[in-house]
């Protein structure tokens, strides 16, 4: 490339130019003919002081810029750095505004040249990066960045970052960046002349690449079908002798350390599916669960030459089964091995539906940057899956238009072999293990197998799991926002939506002897299906607002909807919800008929028109959905338990209808395990008190007599944790919420600052965690902590834990779903405190159910699912804190019932021997100090 390119990083003592924030530190990296050939940078007197968050983040303080010049001082060198050169920057819009204001000040014209911003670049050339912050980047390309937040080092790697991109760019296939150009137009910077250069400089350079096949001028990286395989019968051996896995895993491991609870594990596993027999195995951490059933999993599949299904729950723990154990597997196996992720339809992409989307125009800027983001990443992508790209929240909202989904018209054949969604089906067919979710699991077993291959043998890992994923469901649920949204895609005539489309197509054919309803009809049907709609929205939150008693000050709040009430606003919602089906049912066919019209006129369709044909079939299955919700949810006669969840301070749209069964244990029964051969489930929480009854009862398992293992953690327990019990504090039912925040905030503050931070705090509601934050703020004692507390410090669980782990200062607070699923290992966590043992709230609707019913049967729901329940809630935050056998931690438990009542020992029971110490809050900062 023989431009010239001024990289610039700017420190500032704020982010408003205009209101007199000025620059502190100036740094230019010049790059010529793709080489660094200058570096300039200066400390800058911005004539105020410099505010000391700025001070923190830069480490540059008044003393330092006090005999620096002033911006006039080297203006000039600044604007000879930038004459004819592009103006780069990361957030190129925040430096050159800042720029321009200083050049005017010192009396030369601003730039007004080409800019390129390396966010932009990045999100386009690299769709799969975690992040795009100039750190994040900096990590995943392995460039040093030392000092962070100073200008010189930051336009440094911003620099190297920036002819990475610009490398990146040139190994594009041709066809890719001539697809690339006409978008860029739509961007922040001028990345269009640097594309309108590079093409050119390129001139139809020959689109063959090894790599990349070009379908319809779409560069999609080529994937080769891995080979079948077929071996003789005895190189399946399971390898039963201890020597013989030591042997194996030894090829594989560098490091490894002899497990026994994990080959043993694999024996339980091997024996499950041979004896052809359901079986629960409790392993606890440490164990290697993963490869503990993969292993004989895969000598099975083998030998009975049929695939073998493991399902999780969470998406982290099926990426690292293909990317971290599947590879390690096939290093210690004498054959080869094939494994795929295989997910519902929707997670892939229609390569037809985007190849359509291309040819739309007037984009928003969201849109724009996305498609840019596809065509980069359908070079590098094998699966098609959408959850390997970072997408905006506006990218998500065109995925929706490009997912993949039922089609109205029969699929070109060329597509169909480029279909991502049959291509990952197909392959699961010929591989020995396909790893998927409990609810594609779920669905494939409602819609009889549609989805996974044909199987008999299943490993379910993260099992605990199982049982509230089929509650969901089974269940329903209805919502204001996403019923309008559907309306509105179709909209009115007038709206110039799809039902506008709609009949410009339609216009096409005159008309037969079968007559169409007329559009001013079908128009008038939508207005009345908006209207019900709406109606039946107000009439849910009105029966919710009713029963509101808002003593508690909670703003969400779940209202109970039974059928025993006969009042007056729930037979007017039952009304409403006839109104409505009929209504939907009117519409789906009415609209029905207008595609099913268009289609059998065969021709005469373009692409585009096909398009929109697509798009109100999908609308229309959507519809049919949505007509199924409401006929479930009331007025279809069903055990299921209902209730509205309802935001007090909101309109109607944020009401939410569900329904889900108090039970799935016969479901599950009937329609899963009686129908496999063999189940393995396992998770590190499955057991109560040592058996597993609870769980046994919960996933109608208890009348099949399956096998049952505990597998205990290798890890020394009583060496690495202690346990303790402030005596100190009020018994958390005795005070008020108020007295019981301020007591243990008390407890916090001294506890992490024995800590030195690196502690989770776990709660189980969020009015207790908001208060508790509040009042810590409030405290200023730990100013110089950085706290991150989920629903107030935004950010998903899997970022705000990377944040956590980022400081060395930091305290976490979170709320029942960091219970789980969240891994710490190492240095990271040193304390864990559990505010209060995890009971569930007694109003929750099906709480509530589930303790009637056993009422009702002379049970004692107490004992019978309240307790168990918090048990297996308090193992799996308890599991947090030792990951690896060199962790040592302390965890601390507020709530005093876990000593003082006789259910308490059940808590106590149920993890693995540590040392248990009551201690008021002076005794435990001596034991904090010694021992960590």
């Amino acid at each position: 490339m023989s431009n010239k390119f001024v990289v610039i990083d700017l420190e500032t003592t704020g982010n408003l130019p205009k209101k007199g924030d000025k620059i502190i530190q100036f740094a230019a990296v010049v790059i010529e003919d793709g080489q660094i050939t200058e570096k300039f940078s200066s400390l800058i007197n911005p004539q105020k002081s410099i505010p000391i968050f700025i001070e923190e983040l830069t480490g540059i303080n008044d003393e330092m810029v006090k005999n620096a010049p002033v911006f006039s001082e080297i203006a000039a060198k600044v604007f000879s750095l930038l004459d004819g050169a592009y103006f780069v920057a990361h957030n190129v819009l925040f430096d050159l505004s800042f720029l321009q204001e200083e050049l005017i000040h010192a009396g030369f014209e601003g730039f007004y040249g080409s800019v390129l911003d390396t966010v932009e670049m990045s999100r386009i050339l690299y769709p799969t990066a975690d992040g795009y912050k100039l750190t994040d980047l900096a990590e995943m390309l392995n460039l040093k960045h030392d000092r962070p937040h100073q200008a010189d080092s930051d336009a440094e790697v911003t620099a190297e970052i920036f002819l990475l991109l610009v490398q990146r760019l040139q190994q594009l296939p041709f066809i890719t960046l001539k697809r690339l150009l006409p978008l860029s137009g739509g961007l922040k910077s001028d990345l269009e002349q640097l594309l309108e250069e590079m093409i050119d400089s390129m001139a139809e350079k020959s689109a063959h690449n090894e790599d990349f096949e070009v379908f319809r001028d779409l560069a999609i990286k080529k994937v080769l079908p891995q080979p079948g395989t077929s071996l003789e019968f005895q190189a399946y051996h399971y390898p039963q002798a201890e020597e013989e896995k030591l042997r194996l895993m030894k090829s594989g491991l560098k490091s490894f350390e002899n497990r026994t609870g994990q080959f043993k594990m694999m024996d339980v596993v091997y024996k499950a599916f041979v004896s052809e027999r359901h079986t629960l195995i409790e392993a606890g951490t440490g164990v290697g669960k993963s490869l503990g059933y993969l292993l004989p999993a895969v000598f099975f599949a083998k030998q009975r030459n049929r695939p073998i299904i493991v399902s999780t729950h969470t998406t982290q723990l099926q990426e690292q089964i293909l990317r971290k154990e599947m590879p390690l597997l096939e290093k210690m196996i004498p054959f080869p091995v094939k494994a795929v992720l295989l997910k519902g339809r929707s997670h892939y992409i229609c390569l037809e539906k985007f190849h359509q989307s291309l040819l739309d125009e007037n984009d928003n800027y969201d849109t724009t940057l996305t498609k840019m983001q596809i065509l980069v990443w359908l070079t590098e992508t094998e699966t098609g899956d959408k959850d390997e790209l970072n997408l905006s929240s506006g990218g998500f909202l065109f995925w929706n238009k490009i997912k993949n989904e039922q089609t109205a018209f029969s699929k070109h054949p060329d597509w169909q072999e480029r279909d991502f969604y049959l291509r990952a089906k197909k392959e699961a067919k010929v591989s020995d293990i396909v790893i998927t979710n409990h609810s594609l699991l779920l669905s494939d077993i409602k819609g009889n197998g549609a989805v996974l291959p044909e199987y008999d043998f299943a490993v379910i890992d993260e099992g605990h799991h199982l049982e509230k994923a089929a509650v969901q469901f089974f269940g329903t649920s209805l919502d204001y926002l996403s019923a309008r949204m559907l309306a509105g895609q179709f909209g009115l005539y007038e709206q110039e939506q799809l039902f506008y489309e709609l009949e410009k197509i339609l216009a096409i054919y005159p008309f037969t002897k079968e007559p169409l309803i007329h559009t001013f009809e079908l128009n008038q049907m939508m207005i009345d299906f908006s209207y019900e709609m709406d109606e039946f929205f107000k009439l849910i939150a009105l029966f919710a607002k009713k029963r509101i008693n808002n003593k508690n000050g909670y703003y969400r709040t779940k209202i109970h909807f039974s059928k025993a009430d006969s009042s007056k606003e729930r037979m007017a919602l039952v009304h409403s919800a006839e109104r409505l089906s009929f209504l939907i049912k009117d519409l789906h066919t009415a609209i029905s008929k207008r595609v099913e019209w268009i289609i059998a006129q065969k021709d005469g369709l373009t692409r585009k028109q096909e398009g929109k044909i697509e798009e109100v079939h999908v609308f229309l299955m959507e519809l049919e959905e949505l007509r199924g919700r409401v006929i479930n949810s009331f007025l279809r006669d069903t055990n299921d338990v209902k209730w509205i969840e309802i935001d007090v301070r909101a309109p109607q749209n944020i009401t939410t209808f569900i329904a889900q069964p108090a039970s799935v244990a016969a479901a599950l029964e009937k329609y899963f395990f009686a129908k496999k051969k063999a189940a393995v489930i396992t998770s590190a929480t499955l057991t109560v008190n040592n058996t597993f009854d609870y769980y046994l009862k919960e996933i109608g398992l208890d009348s099949s007599n399956p096998e049952k293992v505990i597998i205990p953690s290798p890890f020394n327990y009583k060496e690495q944790v202690q346990l303790i019990i402030p005596d100190d504090l009020p018994e958390i039912n005795s005070v008020s919420l108020d007295e019981f925040v301020i007591a243990i905030t008390e407890h916090i503050i001294t506890i992490a600052e024995a800590t030195k931070g690196r502690m989770l705090l776990l709660f189980t509601a969020y009015d207790m965690l908001k208060k508790t934050y509040e009042l810590i703020k409030e405290s200023g004692f730990l100013d110089d902590y950085v706290l991150i507390a989920q629903g107030i410090t935004s950010g998903s669980r899997t970022r705000l834990t990377r944040n956590f782990q980022r400081y060395e200062k930091a305290i976490l607070l979170g709320t029942s779903s960091f219970w789980e699923g969240v891994d710490i290992p190492g240095e990271d966590l040193s304390c864990l405190c559990l505010v209060r043992l995890p009971f569930n709230s007694p109003d929750e609707p099906l709480t509530m159910a589930k303790c009637q019913i056993i009422e009702e049967s002379g049970g004692n729901a107490f004992f019978e699912y309240s307790l168990p329940e918090a048990v297996l809630r308090f193992k799996q935050g308890f599991g947090r804190l030792i990951r690896t056998e060199t962790d040592r931690g302390i965890v601390i438990v507020f709530d005093k019932r876990i000593i003082t009542t006789k259910y308490g020992k059940a808590f106590l029971n149920s993890i693995p021997p540590v040392t248990i110490k009551k201690e008021s809050a002076k005794e435990i900062v001596k034991i904090i100090q010694s021992w960590l």
